[in-house]
C-alpha cells in the first residue's frame, strides 16, 4: 500500500472522507464571499458588516453540527430511534402550522418565528431532511431478496406524497425535488427497474390529478372571490394566493425568448436581471465584489445568488460550483457502494442527493431551464434554516464515511454494532471488497 493511500485511509478513519471535507470547506468560503457580494440591498438597510456577520454566525453553528455529527456513528440507537422520529413529528406539525398561520416571506406563506429567540424557521427545508431519513428507514426496513419490497415502495411513495403536499404552498419545486431524491435512494436501495418505472408512472399520475384538482379549485375560488367582493371588509384576514403569480411565471418561462424584447417589470424583473448578470459576467467574470446587478436583482443573496456568482467569476466559476455539487454526489455514491449494510448507503446517498439536486434546481431556475421558483443554493445562499439543514446533511455523510472506513481497521468495528431489528439488511449494491476505494 502506498504512503498516499495509507494517509488517506488514516484521515478517513479519524475524520471522515477528506474529499467531502474539502467540498464543504470550499462551499463555506464561497458562501462568505458571495453572500457578502450579493447583499447590497441588506447593506443599505443594516450596515456594511451585519449581513456577512449573520451569514458567518449561521455557518459557525452549522460547522458545530458538522463536527459533532461526524463524530457520532450513524448506527447510534438514540439517533435512529429517538432523535430522527422526533424530527419527523416536529417537521409535520411545523408544516401544518405554517399552512394555517405561517409568516409570509417573499410572497409565500412559508415560515414561523420561534418565540423568545426570534429565529425564523422554514419547515420546507426541514422536510427535505426528514423525508430523506424517513425514506432511508423505510427502504432499509423493507428489503426483500436484495430489493425494495412492494410494501416499501408504497410506503416510500406515501411519504413523498405527504411531504410534497405539505410543502406545495412553499413551492412546487420542493415536491419535484423529493421525487428526484427518492429515485436516487431507490437505485441505491436495489429497486428493480420495473419498480422504478411503476413509481415514476405513479408520480406522473398523482401530479396530473393534483394539477386538475388545483385548476378546478382555483376557478371556484376566483368565482367565489367575485361573488363576495362587495361583502369584503377591511377586518377580513388576508390569504396568500399565488395562483396568478405561478401562471405568470409559467407563461414567462414558456415564452422566455421574448424576454429580450420586453421592458423590465415587477413580474419579470427576476428573469431579466438574472439574464443581465450572467451576460455581464461572460467567460471569466468581472471580479469578486464588482457585481453590477446585485443591487437590482431581487433576492440576489438567496434565490439568485448563482447569477451573481457567474457575473463575478464568470462561466468558468459557475461550472466550478456545479462540479463541486456533482463531485459531492459522486463521492457519496462511491462510499455507498462500499457499505455492507443498506441503511448507511441510503443515508449518505440521500443526503448527497438532497444537496446536489437542490443545487441543480437552483441553477436551472437561474439559467432559465426551470420556471422561477424559490430554491436556495445549498450552503451558499443566505438563509439560516437552509444552512443548518445542509450542515446536518454534511455531518451525516461524514459520519457514514468515517464509520465505513473503519471496517478494515481491526481496532474499530463500528459497523459491527448491532442495529435495531429490521434495519441490518445487506446493501444490494455493494461492490466486492477487493476493489479498494481511494
Amino acid at each position: 500500500m502506498s504512503e498516499k493511500v495509507s494517509r488517506y485511509r488514516e484521515i478517513s478513519r479519524r475524520y471522515g472522507d477528506p474529499w467531502i471535507w474539502g467540498i464543504y470547506l470550499t462551499l463555506i468560503v464561497l458562501s462568505i464571499v458571495e453572500s457578502y457580494s450579493a447583499s447590497s440591498r441588506d447593506v443599505a438597510k443594516m450596515g456594511v458588516y451585519e449581513p456577512v456577520i449573520r451569514q458567518v454566525v449561521f455557518l459557525a453553528m452549522g460547522a458545530v453540527a458538522v463536527v459533532g455529527l461526524s463524530r457520532i456513528n450513524y448506527n447510534n440507537r438514540m439517533l435512529l430511534l429517538v432523535l430522527i422520529p422526533l424530527l419527523w413529528i416536529f417537521t409535520v406539525l411545523s408544516l401544518i402550522y405554517v399552512m394555517v398561520n405561517g409568516e409570509v416571506i417573499n410572497g409565500a406563506q412559508r415560515a414561523f418565528t420561534i418565540p423568545g429567540i426570534g429565529l425564523t424557521v422554514q419547515p420546507a427545508e426541514l422536510a427535505k431532511l426528514s423525508a430523506v431519513t424517513a425514506l432511508a428507514y423505510i427502504m432499509a426496513k423493507n428489503q426483500q431478496d436484495r430489493d425494495v419490497s412492494v410494501k416499501g415502495l408504497v410506503l416510500s411513495t406515501v411519504v413523498v406524497a405527504v411531504f410534497g403536499a405539505l410543502m406545495y404552498q412553499s413551492g412546487l419545486t420542493n415536491t419535484l425535488l423529493l421525487m428526484c431524491i427518492s429515485g436516487s435512494m431507490f437505485l441505491i436501495g436495489g429497486a428493480r427497474w420495473r419498480k422504478l418505472l411503476i413509481m415514476g408512472i405513479v408520480y406522473v399520475i398523482v401530479i396530473g390529478i393534483f394539477f386538475v384538482w388545483k385548476s378546478a379549485a382555483d376557478k371556484r375560488a376566483e368565482n367565489m372571490k367575485k361573488l363576495t367582493a362587495t361583502e369584503a371588509t377591511t377586518d377580513s384576514p388576508a390569504k396568500v394566493d399565488r395562483t396568478a403569480l405561478r401562471n405568470d411565471r409559467m407563461y414567462n418561462w414558456h415564452h422566455r425568448d421574448s424576454l429580450i424584447y420586453d421592458s423590465v417589470t415587477s413580474y419579470n424583473s427576476q428573469e431579466m436581471f438574472s439574464i443581465m448578470a450572467q451576460a455581464h459576467g461572460g467567460l471569466t467574470g468581472v471580479g469578486i465584489g464588482n457585481s453590477r446587478e446585485c443591487s437590482r436583482l431581487p433576492l440576489a443573496f438567496s434565490d439568485y445568488i448563482y447569477s451573481i456568482i457567474i457575473e463575478e467569476i464568470g462561466l468558468i466559476g459557475g461550472v466550478f460550483v456545479l462540479i463541486l455539487y456533482l463531485w459531492l454526489l459522486s463521492r457519496a455514491a462511491m462510499i455507498a457502494r462500499r457499505c455492507h449494510r443498506v441503511l448507511p448507503a441510503l443515508l449518505i446517498i440521500g443526503m448527497a442527493a438532497m444537496i446536489t439536486f437542490q443545487a441543480l434546481f437552483h441553477m436551472a431556475i437561474n439559467t432559465g431551464v426551470f420556471p422561477v421558483s424559490g430554491q436556495p443554493l445549498p450552503l451558499i445562499s443566505k438563509g439560516g434554516t437552509s444552512i443548518l439543514v445542509t450542515s446536518v446533511a454534511f455531518g451525516v455523510m461524514l459520519s457514514v464515511s468515517r464509520t465505513i472506513s473503519n471496517i478494515t481497521n481491526k481496532k474499530n468495528k463500528d459497523e459491527g454494532i448491532a442495529l435495531p431489528s429490521g434495519l441490518d439488511a445487506e446493501n444490494p449494491t455493494e461492490i466486492p471488497v477487493k476493489n479498494e476505494w481511494k
